[in-house]
């Protein structure tokens, strides 16, 4: 007898739709039992198939390939997938000659005409999920205009089922006020707070400490005042639970945490404090005051190195950041550059434009179709292979048209990105004191004094903006060239990965940090 694997699958533990995992095991063993099959191992999975990197079918996948097994029995099309990137590895098993069954489905997956309705029924399965997906999104904003917050509550609140508002925790509610009120004090910052916070009792939803990110978060949410922000998309909604706090207390709290309320009390407040460390030992330097000027000494014994004073290290920090500024027509042509890169590398895809008008015109199609249909123009066999086809070379273009639009997106990113890194030292100059020491942390690296000289590298995301910037300030000028020095491929790809780094998003929201809106604003728009 041919030996298979077995593979069930289901979207949730508590299995909201189709067949139980036993289900379905049973109708594969009488699959299996009447085609000669035995089952060698069985491969489940408690997870949903809209989506690709599911752990147990990948691993079922490499099995098959290694030869374990000459085939996979599955219970249906969609419980082996709802997507086509997965649905593309069931067919790659097909082409190296692995048998693929569907107990339920009576189909040849060999065959021209059974691999062909197989793709049809697959493609009804991921239409299936993507209007699910959309109806659930519908949904969930019917519930946020009416002032409901779909999502697990806050930590202060409690859940009390779909479609009803959020209430007060009795054993949390009154904690959540005690943490906006002493970090409205400006006295804690947010790693004293979380101390404090766990000393009194407030913890996750697990029971555990507060993290300090969770703590952050609280601090930032507006939920305790009334206010529903959804970050997915940066709107405000009016709630209808019970606000915790008061817009007061949380409009001072964000300019507690914008450092525009006064310092706060720390037992070391020095601006470059864990930032420089000693060339010759590795250890961090130490700030201490004296005279009223602040010196950094490393505290190991006989070390060469010898104290610097604060203001000598802070002229250094504007000189680096002086050599990364780029010039405006410099900024310009590298817009230009990339802008040109996006059209060589957009992968083919072609005119959006175009790409939407072969969509509506697919869309008409199936109208048509869908008339004739009715009138019995043409059988419900030949309809559904039509539609199917359609909706699958539908995806396609939305697909390189999503494309498309992420490769056009870059350009105006990478102008933003430029916009704020061309004067740097402009950015520090301005900064407020906790600003800058965030700005300096997150734009260099192997900070280090050695003697009276510091050094400095600049961050990882910056690299290929200081080999731009050294070209756009006449550092390596091109003879021949009127309009300034042209860049390469090289360059141009180096720029956009490093307006999508980490770095970069930090600093850009470092460079946006301002005190959330006004929450009585809000309030009265909405009311």
């Amino acid at each position: 007898m041919k030996q298979c694997f077995g593979y069930v699958r289901v979207s949730t533990q508590k299995q909201g739709e189709g067949v139980s995992l036993e289900a379905q095991r049973d109708a594969i063993q009488r699959f299996a039992g009447g085609n000669g099959i035995t089952i060698t191992r069985w491969f489940e999975e408690q997870q949903t198939a809209a989506k690709s990197g599911r752990p147990v079918f990948d691993a079922m996948l490499k099995e098959l390939r290694a030869g374990k097994a000459a085939g996979v029995v599955m219970h249906k099309i969609d419980r082996s997938a709802r997507n086509f990137f997965d649905w593309a590895k069931i067919g790659d098993l097909a082409d190296r000659g692995i048998d693929v069954h569907f107990a339920t489905e009576s189909l040849d997956f060999r065959s021209r005409g059974g691999r062909l309705t197989a793709n049809i029924q697959m493609a009804v399965a991921e239409d299936y999920v993507r209007n699910l997906r959309s109806e659930i999104k519908k949904g969930q904003r019917g519930l946020l205009e009416r002032g409901y917050y779909p999502f697990s509550a806050p930590i202060g609140y409690s859940n009390n089922g779909k479609g009803k508002s959020k209430t007060p925790d009795p054993e949390r509610a009154g904690l959540v006020r005690e943490l906006f009120d002493l970090y409205a004090t400006g006295a804690y910052s947010i790693r004293t707070l979380r101390t404090e916070m766990a000393s009194r009792g407030l913890t996750n939803r697990s029971g555990r400490p507060p993290s300090k990110a969770l703590i952050e978060g609280m601090l930032g949410n507006p939920f305790y005042t009334g206010v529903i922000k959804i970050s997915a998309t940066g709107k405000f909604y009016q709630g209808n639970h019970e606000p915790l706090i008061s817009t007061t207390l949380f409009n001072r709290v964000q300019n507690v945490k914008a450092g525009k309320a006064g310092k706060k009390v720390t037992k070391h407040n020095h601006l470059y404090r864990g930032l420089f460390t000693c060339a010759h030992c590795g250890y961090s330097m130490i700030p201490e005051c004296q005279r009223r000027h602040v010196y950094y000494r490393c505290q190991t014994r006989d070390c060469p190195t010898r104290t610097v004073r604060e203001d000598r290290i802070e002229q250094a920090v504007t000189d680096a950041l002086r050599g990364l500024r780029l010039r405006d027509e410099a900024v310009d042509r590298l817009v230009e550059a990339v802008a040109a890169w996006v059209d060589e590398h957009d992968g083919g895809t072609g005119n959006h434009l175009s790409l939407h008008t072969q969509m509506h015109a697919i869309d008409e199609r199936m109208e048509k179709l869908t008339d004739a249909a009715i009138e019995k123009i043409i059988d419900a066999e030949t309809f559904h292979t039509r539609r199917g086809a359609l909706l699958i070379k539908k995806q396609q273009l939305e697909n390189q048209a999503k494309e498309l639009e992420q490769m056009q997106a870059a350009a105006e990113d990478v102008r933003r990105f430029l916009e704020r890194v061309k004067s740097l030292v402009y950015q520090y100059e301005m900064a407020i004191r906790s600003e800058k020491r965030e700005l300096v942390e997150c734009t260099t690296s192997n900070r280090r004094v050695l003697g009276k000289s510091l050094t400095f590298e600049p961050s990882d995301w910056l690299v290929p903006v200081q080999a731009i910037a050294a070209v756009s300030n006449g550092a390596h000028p091109q003879p021949n060239s009127r309009r300034g020095p042209e860049y390469t491929a090289q360059q141009i790809e180096a720029l956009v990965v490093a307006a999508y780094s980490e770095g970069a998003r930090k600093f850009g929201a470092m460079c946006d940090a301002q005190v959330v809106e006004e929450v009585a604003d809000i309030h009265r728009h909405d009311g």
